[in-house]
């Protein structure tokens, strides 16, 4: 499995190496609502989270699965103006600017990606012109609970609102927290983009593909790159340009923005975490059910999903293309190797990965389900 980047015809000079502060700041938010997945940033989440006002952490919560269930594209909005050559901003300012000019479809869309109700990689209806995809939005929100359907509801009604309501929240954090964090970060990120275009320009795209991760390959002869990832997915670069974001709040994430039409980002980590505390071991027995659980390649798929969010069965069954009695069994003999929780929202049954379990297991499993 992997996500797929066509590059015929691409001019070095429109591959570019250079951080975002909006995506930087996506990233921190994804890191205060996910610290499971970033262990190395337990005392600077913990520290912000102890200065945060309540009223701006309830707000957190109102469309955190914005950068929490997924992380949206929102965050990279130069890849959708039209062109593909838009760099990201130099300030957080220019790079709301930036959102601010993305179209209404563009951004409903963007915004609805955790519903997983639209085509991402592929022409498809937006959801603002096509009822039955309104329709299937709103009900694949209501299973992840009240909370994502108002905000679905809202956002299909009233964009401009959201927008609004989106940039005030994003400066708000940048006042609360952000700015402070930038201020440290910006300078070796900009270090690591100068140093990231230097070695394209004197190496070539493969050596500087490999020095950012081993999941990033050149095929030359094919014209592509190939991002070993435990999904699929398939774009091109046209007549636009490729964005390498390096991001220090980011690993073990290693994102590929390939939504159709949009300009691909690969948005990538460069800091090394702290080591994890150690927890008690699992009995051989634990162990043994544990990498059983993991052997089969569709309970791997499902586990990178379950990381992220909590789904239904039909959920999965749908995302993977096999029938509900299938996906349960294999979700039975994750939750008997105690590695899926289960909880009850009404009439929904929601399945997750306990991510504290699978990161016992080692920290290259977990990256390769998180990138």
């Amino acid at each position: 499995m992997s996500v797929r980047i066509d590059i015929g015809g691409l001019r070095p000079e429109r591959i570019s190496f250079v951080p975002s502060p909006l995506a930087e700041l996506g990233m921190a938010l994804h890191a205060l609502a996910e610290p499971g997945h970033h262990p190395g940033l337990l005392g600077w989440v913990t520290g912000v989270t102890a200065g945060l006002d309540p009223h701006l952490a309830d707000r957190m919560c109102e469309a955190d699965f914005l950068w929490r269930t997924t992380f949206s594209d929102l965050f990279l909005p130069c890849a959708g103006i039209p062109g593909g050559a838009t760099l990201p901003g130099g300030t957080l300012a220019e790079d709301l600017d930036l959102l601010d000019k993305l179209t209404d479809e563009q951004f409903v869309d963007a915004a609805l990606e955790f519903t997983s109700a639209l085509a991402y990689s592929s022409a498809g209806p937006h959801a603002l012109g096509d009822p039955e995809v309104r329709r299937r939005a709103v009900d694949l929100a209501a299973s992840r609970g009240p909370q994502q359907t108002r905000f679905t509801e809202r956002l299909l009604t009233d964009p401009p609102g959201v927008r609004a309501w989106l940039r005030q929240f994003l400066e708000d954090c940048d006042e609360a927290f952000f700015a402070e964090t930038w201020s440290r970060l910006r300078h070796p990120l900009a270090a690591e983009a100068r140093h990231r275009t230097e070695l394209l320009r004197r190496k070539g795209l493969a050596e500087a593909l490999t020095s950012v991760s081993s999941a990033l390959s050149l095929d030359a002869t094919a014209g592509r790159i190939v991002v070993d990832k435990l999904t699929e997915g398939h774009t091109v670069t046209a007549d636009g340009g490729l964005l390498l974001v390096p991001t220090s709040l980011g690993r073990p994430h290693l994102m590929v923005l390939h939504r159709y039409r949009w300009q691909p980002v690969l948005h990538y980590p460069v800091s090394s975490p702290d080591s994890p505390d150690l927890a008690v071991p699992p009995s051989v027995e634990q162990l043994t059910l544990r990498m059983n659980a993991l052997s089969h390649p569709v309970r791997m798929r499902i586990c990178r999903h379950l990381a992220r969010s909590a789904y239904t069965t039909g959920e999965l069954a749908q995302v993977h293309g096999v029938t509900a009695p299938e996906i349960s069994r294999h979700l039975s003999v994750l939750k008997k190797a105690g590695l899926v929780t289960t909880r009850r929202r009404g009439r929904y049954v929601l399945h997750q990965l306990d991510v504290g379990v699978v990161a016992r297991l080692g920290s290259d499993f977990l990256e390769g389900l998180l990138r």
